[in-house]
This record gives C-alpha cells, sequence and structure tokens, in this order.
C-alpha cells in the first residue's frame, strides 16, 4: 500500500493535477471570499503606497480578495482606452500597475471573461508553467518531482495572491532548457518575455555565455525584444505608448527608491537598523553573482550551470528591494535545484529543511499568528533562510571541481518524454 502511495506521489501526471487542483481552490477561495474594506497592509512600512496622498484615496473602499488579478486584468482597458497605466484607481484596486504595456496587451486575452474564469485561467497557467519548466531540467524524473513538491507550498502563496511569478519562475527555467537543448530561438522567447513581466527577467541573459551560437542569441533576443515593444501598437497610437514607457520608467524608479522588502537590505535594516545602503548591496550583490562567471573552464560542466541557474533564481529575489512572500517561489526552486544538484550531505540536508521550515511554512498559519507578527514579520525571516543558501551556492560555486557530475541521478532523462 505505501510503496503503491509513494509510486503515485513521483508520477509526474501527480503533480501536475495537484497544481492544476490548487490553482482552482486558490482562485474559488479568492472569488469567494468577497470584498473586505480597505486597511493599509503593514508589512512593508516603506512601501510608496505609505504616502499620505495615494493611501487616503482608499479609505472607506473595498477591495477584492484577489486584487492582484484585478490590477492585471484592468490593465489592459486602460491601455486601450489610452488612460496611464501606472497612474491609481481606487474605483478599481489597489496599487499601482508595474509592469510593461506588452504585459497589460496580454491581459486582454482573458480581461473580458467573467472573473472565477478568468482568475482561474491565470492560475493554472503559473501553476503549469511551473511544472513544465521543472519537467524540462536535466534531471530524473524522480528529482524533478521531488523540486515540485518542495516548491509546491510556496507556489501556493503565489496562487493565493494571484501573482505572476510562478509564471516569471517557469520562464527562467526554461529559457534555460531550451538553451541546453540547443533551442536558441525558444530560449530568447522566454527570457524577452519574462523582461516584458517584471524587468528583473532580464538577468536570465548571462546564461547566453555557456552555449555556442552567441551572434544568433543576440539576434534573436533583440528581435523579440523589438516584436514585444511595439506589440502594444496593434491596440494603442505611437505617441500614447512612447508616453506610456516613459510613466513606467518613471514609477520604477519611484518604486525602488522606496521599498526595501524581503530581501537583503530589509533584513539589513530589520536585524541591525543600517539604512539607505539599498544601491550598495545590489551592486555588492551583482558584483558576487558575477564572480562565478569567471571560472570559463567549467562553462561545459553540467553541475556548474545547474548552480548558475540556483544562484539566478535566488539572487533575483534576495536582492529585489520589491521581494514579497508570494515572490519566493522563485527562490525556492533555486534552492531545490541546488540541493538535488549536489551530492547527499547532513549538512545540505540541514539547510534545504531549514529554507523549507522557515521560508515555506513560516507565514503559513501553522505557524502562530502572535509569533509571525513579532519574530517572523518584523525580522524577515522567511528571506534570512534563501540568504544563507545563495551564500552556500555561491561558495560550491567558486569550490566546485571540472569532474563534478550530477549526484545520484543514473536515469537522467534530457528530455522528459512522458507526463
Amino acid at each position: 500500500m505505501l510503496q503503491n502511495i509513494r509510486a503515485l506521489l513521483f508520477k509526474p501526471r501527480t503533480l501536475l493535477v495537484v497544481f492544476i487542483a490548487a490553482a482552482i481552490v486558490a482562485s474559488l477561495q479568492g472569488f469567494l471570499l468577497g470584498t473586505h474594506l480597505f486597511h493599509m497592509p503593514k508589512v512593508f512600512p516603506a512601501d510608496i503606497m505609505n504616502r499620505p496622498e495615494y493611501m487616503n484615496q482608499f479609505i472607506g473602499r473595498y477591495l477584492t480578495e484577489y486584487n492582484n488579478y484585478v490590477i492585471f486584468k484592468c490593465s489592459f482597458f486602460h491601455l486601450i482606452h489610452g488612460t496611464n497605466l501606472y497612474g491609481l484607481y481606487p474605483a478599481e484596486h489597489w496599487d499601482f500597475y508595474k509592469y510593461s504595456p506588452t504585459f497589460a496587451l496580454f491581459m486582454g486575452s482573458i480581461a473580458y471573461l467573467p472573473d472565477l474564469l478568468g482568475l482561474s485561467i491565470w492560475n493554472i497557467l503559473n501553476g503549469i508553467t511551473v511544472f513544465f519548466a521543472i519537467r524540462m531540467l536535466p534531471l530524473s524524473v524522480r528529482k524533478q518531482c521531488l523540486i515540485l513538491w518542495f516548491a509546491a507550498l510556496e507556489l501556493l502563496t503565489c496562487l493565493q495572491n494571484n501573482q505572476s511569478n510562478g509564471l516569471m519562475c517557469g520562464l527562467m527555467i526554461a529559457a534555460f532548457a531550451c538553451m541546453e537543448q540547443k533551442k536558441t530561438v525558444l530560449a530568447t522567447l522566454w527570457l524577452v518575455l519574462a523582461m516584458y513581466i517584471k524587468v528583473y527577467g532580464a538577468v536570465g541573459f548571462c546564461l547566453f555565455l555557456f552555449y555556442p551560437g552567441k551572434l544568433k542569441f543576440i539576434l534573436c533576443a533583440a528581435l523579440w525584444t523589438v516584436i514585444f515593444a511595439a506589440l502594444p501598437l496593434l491596440v494603442t497610437p505611437l505617441h500614447t505608448l512612447v508616453w506610456q514607457y516613459q510613466n513606467w520608467a518613471s514609477l520604477m524608479v519611484a518604486d525602488a527608491a522606496a521599498a526595501r522588502g524581503l530581501s537583503v537590505a530589509g533584513w539589513l535594516y530589520s536585524w541591525f537598523g543600517i539604512e539607505n545602503v539599498k544601491m550598495y548591496v545590489t551592486g555588492i550583490g551583482l558584483l558576487l553573482f558575477l564572480v562565478p562567471f569567471a571560472r570559463f573552464r567549467l562553462y561545459g560542466n553540467e553541475v556548474f550551470k545547474l548552480l548558475i541557474l540556483a544562484s539566478m533564481l535566488i539572487w533575483v529575489i534576495i536582492f529585489n528591494h520589491k521581494a514579497e512572500s508570494s515572490t519566493f517561489i522563485i527562490a525556492v526552486a533555486g534552492v531545490g535545484i541546488w540541493y538535488f544538484t549536489m551530492p547527499d550531505a547532513k549538512w545540505r540536508t540541514a539547510l534545504f529543511w531549514f529554507v523549507f521550515i522557515f521560508t515555506c511554512v513560516a507565514t503559513t498559519d501553522i505557524f502562530p499568528m502572535f509569533v509571525k507578527k513579532q519574530f517572523i514579520y518584523p525580522y524577515k525571516i522567511k528571506a534570512v533562510p534563501c540568504i544563507i543558501a545563495w551564500c552556500v551556492v555561491f561558495a560550491e560555486l567558486m569550490l566546485l571541481r571540472a569532474s563534478a557530475k550530477v549526484s545520484g541521478d543514473p536515469e537522467r532523462k534530457e528530455i522528459p518524454a512522458e507526463l
């Protein structure tokens, strides 16, 4: 009996059903909870939305429990009507829209649907993107399933917040897998698409250094970038589109100046009271991220490339001034890739479970509310295990031998064929 259950849990088809079911349940939950009277979130007190001139516009208003999806949906209508994508719309939703005009155009594919249907499709898209991307990794089916189970709780957090982070996670991993399979056109498509959802997706372009055909990669990336930038011209005139891009840039600058998030900068402030170091922290973090790329002789090593992927996925979150709980699906996927790539060791297993407990579980209802309010939230505990994990990945990258191979993976499949 136990053997049959174990076999079922390690079937990719089971994971696919679980991910789709989680997306539907999260959508139903958000929809059925209805609306609530506005209250200012206190998780990120330095957020740009704390400005009185913004916050006061929402006093007395009712908001849906799936606010992020409403932001995405309404952005399409703002785009086609030529109104500022990056303004406040208190009658519709809370917070600013912070994505590209191209993303707003893509949301038109579901914007006219009833909210429950559109929200379900959106969440399912995020869930299955993570699933199929991890299934593309050059690891055994068993290890792929283990990574998916490890990331499942963080994915649920993302889905309950109707965020795009599952999509971002999947696109960045899929781009790596397509490079491994020499599918340059698809790899650049996924990276450019990620960049037009959230600009930090551009970090994935560093992966092209490991592969031949660099000129083709650059040309394909440039072509996709121009196409995606111009796509909104299908529904809006050129001068309006230019204005939208200017508004986007202005909002990003103002937003970056205000927030710290669940990041290294946020951790330094909450633990040590260190302020105004975000620029320096980001600069040092970028330098450290790039240092392993100097190990040119390891560019063909599969373990090295997988560790770079893991480093990138964690890095884009812990050095992100806007990192929040629902973004950690990306970092946790990176931790999973690191752990199941490297050889078994008790200290690695301890760190793996440390990440699971204090990053994945700590913000759920399993932990008492008073613990979360007094300890987890104010001290940015969710970010700390991933910060430690990234430091470990960095050290492993610097110490890795050229003879390293993916540990304990004799049945690895380059391209998994079946669900």
